[in-house]
């Protein structure tokens, strides 16, 4: 009801929408800080509404809570130094590695010269991500993440059993280098892209996970449980809500964060200044999202906006199916149809925000055409 209109139906167009409730929660939270949310009466409000409709939230859960700082991962890619999020998100690892796998072929000039083939690469290249995806990822702080993941003589090797002839079948995950001893250790969702004149720059991914989260807000906070226990295997190969099916390595434990897709991302020059930042929102296909954009800006030469709003494709490994947007030649479809791939219903993949300076240096943004993102200077 909190997103309804005052009978009960959907809102107008162009009505204005009040969340006083939400309003006055960040005004407490600003003003008295993170205790008032964690240990005070935030914490308290959702204990007793929890304790009162069966929820399994205490208010001990919002004070074990901590928000932890992670070391960055920087992998080199080409000229360039690509600055990803560590476990337990699954974005910085799969975009480093798909880049690490493509560095063994032009995509840039596939792009512009032979466009089906770049698609059944792309497809290839998520693959085989995806499949290591599923076994080796989780919160590393419980699991065993290989730092082997993104090593590029285990990409290349990767790279290496692509046939840009036909589609391949793969049937499982990789074995990276020193899997058990190099560890990482230590579809509601919005990304924000932001840079200023001192050079600094920011990349936030946020998530509720599906639509509105868990469908409940407490009353008189306004704020929206998210579902993200989804974002855990529940048991292995059992998909969840986006299809993606994990291992041990995802599974439930208590204190434990769950396995995402947010892949906010900053490149860096041979110089180590800013050239772009991007991420996206979408689920798993946040990551391929968010991949496309950065090859179709660095290896293809697109704008932030051509790279925006250019057709994305999104494979996740299972199900073993292609997606590709409806903007997509036809001709180029059926020749990526030829080469084994079996497509899925089209559909927007993702909703990406980025940022990138050009070449006077002057900072450039632009918001995906798929959704009503905007960008703002001030």
């Amino acid at each position: 009801a909190t997103f309804l209109g005052p009978r009960g139906g959907p809102r107008a167009a162009g009505e204005i929408f009040r969340q006083p409730d939400l309003g006055q929660t960040l005004t407490s939270l600003a003003a008295e800080g993170p205790d008032w949310f964690y240990r005070g009466p935030f914490a308290e409000r959702c204990d007793r509404w929890m304790a009162e409709h069966g929820g399994l939230l205490t208010r001990a859960d919002f004070a074990s809570y901590t928000a932890k700082s992670r070391e960055p991962l920087v992998t080199p890619y080409r000229d360039w130094q690509v600055v990803g999020f560590p476990p337990p998100s699954s974005g910085g690892i799969h975009v480093a590695q798909m880049l690490l796998m493509l560095e063994s072929f032009p995509i840039g000039k596939l792009y512009r010269e032979a466009p089906a083939t770049a698609v059944h690469l792309l497809a290839e290249v998520m693959k085989r991500a995806f499949a290591d995806r599923a076994h080796w990822l989780g919160d590393a702080d419980f699991a065993s993440v290989p730092k082997g993941l993104i090593d590029r003589a285990y990409c290349q090797q990767l790279a290496a059993s692509i046939n840009l002839d036909r589609a391949s079948q793969v049937l499982s995950h990789g074995k990276p280098p020193r899997a058990q001893d190099d560890l990482f250790s230590d579809r509601h969702t919005t990304h924000l892209a932001t840079a200023d004149a001192a050079g600094n720059w920011v990349a936030i991914t946020n998530t509720i996970n599906t639509s509105f989260g868990s469908c409940v807000v407490i009353p008189g906070t306004g704020v929206v449980m998210n579902n993200e226990m989804d974002d855990f295997s529940i048991a292995p190969g059992t998909p969840n809500a986006f299809g993606l099916i994990g291992a041990e390595a995802n599974s439930v434990q208590p204190g434990k964060r769950p396995l995402s897709s947010m892949s906010p991302t900053i490149v860096l020059d041979a110089a180590g200044n800013p050239r772009l930042s991007c991420g996206a929102a979408g689920g798993p296909r946040i990551i391929n999202a968010t991949l496309q954009c950065v090859i179709r800006m660095l290896d293809a030469g697109a704008t932030v906006g051509e790279a925006l709003a250019a057709p994305r494709v999104h494979h996740q490994w299972s199900p073993d199916e292609l997606m590709m947007e409806a903007e997509w030649d036809p001709a180029i479809v059926r020749a990526v149809q030829q080469r084994g791939h079996v497509l899925a219903e089209p559909g927007d993949i993702a909703i990406a925000q980025a940022i990138e300076v050009t070449a006077d240096g002057l900072l450039r943004a632009a918001a995906d055409p798929r959704a009503k993102g905007s960008t703002a200077a001030r």
